[in-house]
């Protein structure tokens, strides 16, 4: 199965069920993410600095190239809400600017 490693988020491993967004499989697996409009891709509170593995993720949607268009989305971000994983693994991180304040994080870069 497909795999998400977050780098910054301790414990932070998770199997990507085939369909499922990076969001649906990061709640399913217990991980509280930042995701201000409900997973709808209207915002970027979601976002995913990916650190390798970018390949393997579905292509960008149409709200993650307006955004990207509109510079609030780098070219190595995605949204959660947006993304799937069909095969492979991927590594990323949380951004800084979303991190939840409840939460533990890894600062080691």
């Amino acid at each position: 199965m497909p795999t998400l490693t977050v780098q910054n988020l301790p414990g932070a491993v998770v199997s990507v069920p085939a369909g499922a967004t990076l969001l649906a499989a990061l709640q399913a697996a217990g991980h509280d993410w930042m995701h201000a409009c409900g997973a709808k891709g209207r915002c970027t509170t979601c976002r995913l600095e990916v650190v390798g593995g970018l390949d393997s993720l579905t292509p960008p949607t149409d709200a993650e190239l307006r955004y990207r268009a509109a510079g609030r989305l780098l070219p190595h971000e995605r949204l959660t809400c947006q993304t799937r994983l069909p095969e492979g693994e991927v590594l990323g991180r949380v951004p800084r600017a979303t991190m939840l304040p409840h939460l533990r994080y890894d600062d080691a870069e």
